[in-house]
């Protein structure tokens, strides 16, 4: 139906387009990114292979939702990126988690929400740059390996 073309002309902003068309609604919008990361950990009171040091290669998927701004972006990825590298994975990434961790044991499900509660923080903490959008953390998800994964998500953090 539909061949391949190349462009005739490069739509341009205030010719083509006006500033006020760049943004289409005034809906919620989720974004998500994932990132991995490689560490090492053991359980406590736990009987079964994991009590042994041992590593993985963790993947975190975040959702993030907000409305969109006058250009028609929630969040952009990139600093989400920037988020992830400054505030979370320097904990992470590389590293014995039973001791980069706040106290506790390193099970997928306590780490979820800690990682949760880091994203959170930092995009409350970016809050001055926000301009309404209602921007949060709708969920974190933690795979542990390819076929398990523990989640947080908002409803959940927020009414405990």
């Amino acid at each position: 139906m539909f061949g391949f073309k190349i462009v005739d002309k490069l739509q341009k902003l205030g010719v083509d387009i006006k500033k006020s068309e760049l943004k289409y609604h005034a809906k919620r919008v989720l974004v998500s990114k994932e990132f991995t990361f490689d560490a090492a950990h053991h359980l406590h009171c736990y009987e079964g292979k994991c009590k042994n040091l041992h590593g993985h290669t963790y993947k975190v998927v975040f959702g993030i939702s907000g409305y969109v701004d006058e250009i028609g972006l929630v969040i952009d990825f990139g600093d989400i990126k920037n988020i992830w590298k400054k505030e979370i994975e320097v904990f992470l990434d590389h590293r014995y988690l039973n001791e980069m961790l706040p106290p506790m044991n390193t099970t997928a499900e306590n780490m979820v929400v800690w990682i949760y509660e880091k994203m959170s923080q930092a995009l409350l903490a970016g809050e001055s740059s926000d301009n309404g959008q209602g921007i949060r953390v709708e969920f974190v998800r933690l795979y542990e390996t390819p076929t398990s994964y523990a989640e947080a998500r908002r409803e959940w953090m927020e009414v405990e």
